[in-house]
């Protein structure tokens, strides 16, 4: 059994928690969410760079087997100096899933919803030069969503509203898939098929994120006990209480087999 850190700028990281709740329930995770300065897309390379560091750092700090920065924009701005700072744990990142997206795609145009941080990234744009010209990509920044999701807004038609301008360039170029650039669009999928039906194909890297981390365990030789599950601590640098219930709503796996508790980390604020 090994203890897994989950790090974000917020809620959005639950996606990739749930996902590791299905494939490997048997791990203890720590969750941390630097709600007090969500959303990340916004702040400078450099801020975002050096917030990502130090998060990380303490999550290495509590026994972290592994570390997942389920957060795009902190991939997108920090992982290499992460993974060489942190050399002595595996470090699993999350990008948009552009290369699928393009494999899949039919008519060849793609939509990526993301934030403006990790559109403007080297390695969102480094990845993109590796993908064939014939695939047409339409960014979109998708401002302001974040923070609707963090209010606990993602179904909201405040959020639908402004989901709706956001995809207009999206639905209007023709896409026939879109990525969810974002660890906290998943949860927005009840509103983009409200928007555009169940004829788009959404593209979410959650799966093959976790998968990429029971390889890293794996090679440890960190076995699973599949006679229990796993424990849950949920770390925010805002509000612990509203994390713990965020969590709750947002998370659908089944939590009732594991014991979760939550504080909050002044420390960080």
């Amino acid at each position: 059994m090994a203890l897994i850190g989950v790090f974000d700028s917020g809620v959005g990281g639950l996606s990739i928690l749930d996902e590791a709740l299905r494939q490997l329930p048997e791990h203890d995770y720590i969750y941390l969410a630097d709600s007090i300065n969500a959303p990340y897309g916004e702040k400078s390379s450099e801020w975002i760079a050096s917030r990502s560091m130090e998060l990380c750092q303490y999550l290495a700090a509590q026994g972290c087997d592994a570390i997942m920065v389920a957060c795009n924009t902190a991939t997108a701005q920090a992982i290499a100096h992460i993974r060489t700072e942190l050399h002595h744990i595996p470090i699993i990142g999350v990008e948009p899933g552009i290369k699928p997206a393009a494999m899949q795609s039919t008519n060849g145009i793609v939509g990526v919803l993301a934030t403006e941080a990790t559109l403007k990234s080297d390695k969102f744009n480094a990845l993109l030069a590796t993908l064939p010209n014939d695939c047409q990509f339409i960014k979109q920044a998708g401002a302001g969503l974040v923070s609707l999701i963090e209010a606990g807004q993602a179904n909201s038609e405040e959020t639908l509203e402004l989901l709706a301008q956001h995809l207009e360039p999206i639905q209007d170029a023709g896409a026939d898939t879109l990525v969810l650039g974002c660890t906290h669009y998943p949860f927005l999928r009840k509103a983009i098929r409200k928007l555009l039906g169940d004829s788009i194909n959404l593209i979410d890297t959650s799966e093959a994120v976790v998968r990429q981390l029971k390889r890293k365990l794996e090679t440890q030789g960190k076995h699973l006990d599949d006679s229990k599950c796993g424990s849950i601590r949920l770390i925010s640098s805002k509000d612990a209480d509203t994390l713990h219930q965020m969590a709750q709503e947002l998370i659908q796996s089944d939590l009732s087999s594991h014991h979760i508790e939550s504080q909050l980390v002044s420390a960080f604020r």
